[in-house]
């Protein structure tokens, strides 16, 4: 893609304007905010910057390669270097000019939950928590149960957890949909295969979440966490349930602290409000993509884990995998959300394009 030279200007200008406003900022904020657009627009400059000392210099290569006979030589080597380069590099800055999604860098709430099967589904539900604990601790990322319903025979019900790191959301944005599971369950006596499922969301939770939550729509109850059983069960009516009246959104925290869980959900009950928001954002948009991967959209099935032919087949990009256990184990779970990743970036690309011609 050749990106117009009035557009690296731009990012060049914007640049220059930020750097000498942190210089002469004397308020707090302002230069918080100013260091932060630097810090995103840095790569993007550096990047644009590389590429136009390359522009620069293919005109002298070719002059030179057209002169003296002793430079020539030289020249056209470097000239075909240059030339190799020259795509890598325009790819490069396209992508980082190409339009993308506010929250990439952002923690995440994870939220999977049991969907038709029975004991089976919940069981699966935990399989695919444990992927994510295993994918998030190879990237160095923290997770933080928040609250928790175990299945009757194993497994969850529903399990939600935040997990913090740099670019969780950007990676695991790709996982929310439903999950279909095709294997002989623990219990089957006859062998025979069954095909259960689970739902998973994914939603961004980042640092500078600003949503309104007026007092009068909220209705807060506390009720009794479910224990373990015995002398350790909790006693006392420390879990909370938190419900967004206007919305009919419902969150809950039963850790052991009620003025935790009171924070914990409220936190929680803003990071559900700003997904809505991106959702209605996305719908609006929903019509001129012709891609659905990374759209949000939880109604369709997006995955098949076949586990009598140690398969995994995401269905949004057709791509069939034969590595079952390590995608399991959360060691191969990057085979499937880098073509997830490739094909949003080319998706991307494809709306820069039109935004040029």
């Amino acid at each position: 893609m050749r990106l117009p030279q009035a557009r690296l200007d731009q990012v060049l200008d914007r640049f220059r304007e930020i750097e000498a406003r942190m210089g002469a900022a004397a308020d707090g904020a302002e230069i918080v905010r100013l260091s932060k657009e630097h810090a995103e627009l840095k790569p993007v400059a550096d990047a644009v910057a590389e590429l136009e000392r390359a522009r620069a210099e293919l005109p002298e290569l070719e002059e030179m390669a057209a002169g003296d006979p002793e430079m020539a030589a030289l020249a056209r080597d470097e000239l075909e270097a240059l030339k190799a380069r020259l795509p890598a590099l325009e790819h490069e800055v396209a992508l980082l000019l190409a339009p993308k999604d506010r929250d990439e860098n952002a923690s995440a709430i994870l939220e999977v939950r049991a969907g038709t099967g029975g004991d089976e589904a919940a069981l699966f539900a935990g399989d695919l928590f444990r992927m994510y604990q295993r994918y998030a601790a190879e990237h160095g990322w923290r997770v933080e149960v928040e609250s928790i319903s175990e299945g009757d025979a194993g497994g969850y019900k529903e399990i939600v957890a935040s997990i913090t790191g740099d670019g969780v959301f950007g990676r695991l944005k790709f996982e929310s949909g439903v999950h279909r599971v095709q294997r002989v369950p623990a219990t089957e006596a006859q062998g025979r295969i069954h095909t259960s499922a689970a739902t998973v969301a994914v939603l961004p939770e980042p640092e500078d979440i600003e949503i309104d939550i007026r007092d009068q729509d909220i209705r807060i109850d506390t009720y009794r966490s479910s224990g373990a059983g015995g002398q350790h069960v909790n006693k006392t009516d420390s879990a909370v349930r938190i419900t967004h009246l206007p919305t009919g959104i419902v969150v809950t925290s039963s850790e052991k602290s009620q003025h935790q869980n009171r924070a914990r959900a409220m936190k929680a009950l803003q990071v559900k409000l700003y997904d809505q928001q991106r959702e209605a954002a996305a719908a609006s948009r929903a019509e001129s993509r012709k891609s659905q991967v990374g759209s949000g959209d939880r109604s369709e099935r997006i995955r098949t884990y076949n586990f009598p032919q140690g398969r995994v087949t995401d269905h949004r990009i057709n791509l069939t995998l034969y590595n079952l256990p390590k995608v399991m184990e959360g060691e191969a779970l990057d085979d499937v959300i880098n073509p997830l990743i490739a094909e949003d970036q080319a998706a991307r690309l494809a709306a820069l394009e039109d935004e040029f011609s």
